[in-house]
């Protein structure tokens, strides 16, 4: 099924462009003839292989034209050399998601009916931005796994990486088959913007490692940014869908709105930004200790005592006004050479 159709009339070009695999979609019809929905399924998996490829394909562009050509006019060690390739390629990827999850938010109209978040529950049929931006997000995510080992990172740093790569997966994966596809996306750009923040102060540290304003600024948007996203949460979840009549659990239909479901969702982002929230404070406390730690040192170190500059002192005497004096006070007499 290389082309979609809804009544005889096929679907866009660019529709047909980028969705070159086959789909498992449900057409509905609406009142503009040329929009067509889908609907999640398990074709998507072939979609997402896809997609995998092609990000790694851009991921070697953006390493061996930008970031490579970056790091050796830098010359960094190392450890060094390593978390500037992986900012790097976030700061990309979190510049171009945020970009496009924030067009979709506004011409969805998301931002501007924020009722719409949980209204018309379970948001079974999505707009094929919408699709495309989801089976996109899961396939960087996915393909992040085996660029551990293309990009030979360090034993010491992958249960780091492994930690994020899964808590993201689960997180759009979660948003994507239980139907809450758009407040997924409003938490997306809520936490991308974040974490783009970050890195790029990441970048300027590396190429001057006295720039640490960035770094006070991730530090405020970091927390502001964890209560938004958790009143957010509790607001379409807990009060939102709880107000909703239908909450039937009806998987065929797509209707996950049930008390057991809500709370599992709602355990699942306080627990993710709670454990955040707790590592960024924990790296905090260890920064400013380090810091006093650097502090203090510099104030135990004794002060070496200085001796006049006019009264240096040697092994037979010393100088004074340019003459050799004895410890005495008189001047060394010369010793007269005996002729032969």
């Amino acid at each position: 099924c290389w082309s979609l159709s809804l009544q005889g009339n096929e679907v866009t070009a660019k529709t047909a462009f980028l969705f070159i695999l086959p789909q498992y979609n449900v057409s509905v019809p609406t009142a503009d003839s040329e929009t067509v929905h889908y609907h999640y399924g398990p074709k998507d998996l072939v979609t997402i292989l896809f997609y995998i490829f092609i990000t790694i394909i851009l991921h070697a562009v953006v390493q061996e034209y930008i970031l490579d050509k970056i790091s050796k006019r830098l010359h960094l060690s190392k450890v060094k050399h390593s978390k500037f390739n992986e900012s790097g390629q976030l700061v990309v990827f979190h510049l171009s998601s945020v970009i496009w999850c924030f067009y979709v938010v506004v011409t969805e109209g998301y931002l501007t009916n924020p009722r719409s978040l949980w209204e018309d529950y379970p948001h079974v049929y999505l707009p094929f931005q919408v699709k495309f931006f989801y089976l996109c997000q899961l396939a960087y995510w996915l393909h992040a796994l085996p660029e551990l080992y293309f990009q030979k990172v360090r034993k010491e740093e992958i249960p780091r990486q492994l930690q994020y790569i899964c808590l993201y997966l689960v997180h759009i994966a979660g948003a994507y088959l239980l139907n809450l596809s758009r407040l997924g996306l409003i938490l997306l750009l809520l936490q991308y913007s974040t974490e783009f923040l970050f890195h790029t102060a990441r970048l300027f540290y590396f190429a001057d490692e006295n720039n640490e304003k960035l770094f006070n600024a991730w530090a405020a948007v970091f927390g502001v940014t964890r209560l938004f996203i958790l009143t957010l949460a509790v607001l379409a979840i807990g009060f939102g869908l709880a107000r909703m009549e239908n909450q039937a659990f009806d998987p065929e239909r797509g209707n996950f709105n049930t008390l057991l479901c809500r709370l599992c969702v709602l355990l699942l982002v306080c627990a993710a930004q709670a454990w955040l929230m707790w590592r960024f404070i924990h790296s905090q406390l260890r920064h400013w200790r380090e810091y006093w730690n650097e502090q203090s040192a510099k104030r135990r170190v004794p002060a070496v005592p200085r001796l006049p500059a006019r009264l240096i002192k040697r092994e037979s005497g010393y100088h004074e006004n340019g003459v050799v004096k004895a410890e005495n006070g008189t001047s060394p007499r010369t010793k007269k050479l005996k002729s032969p």
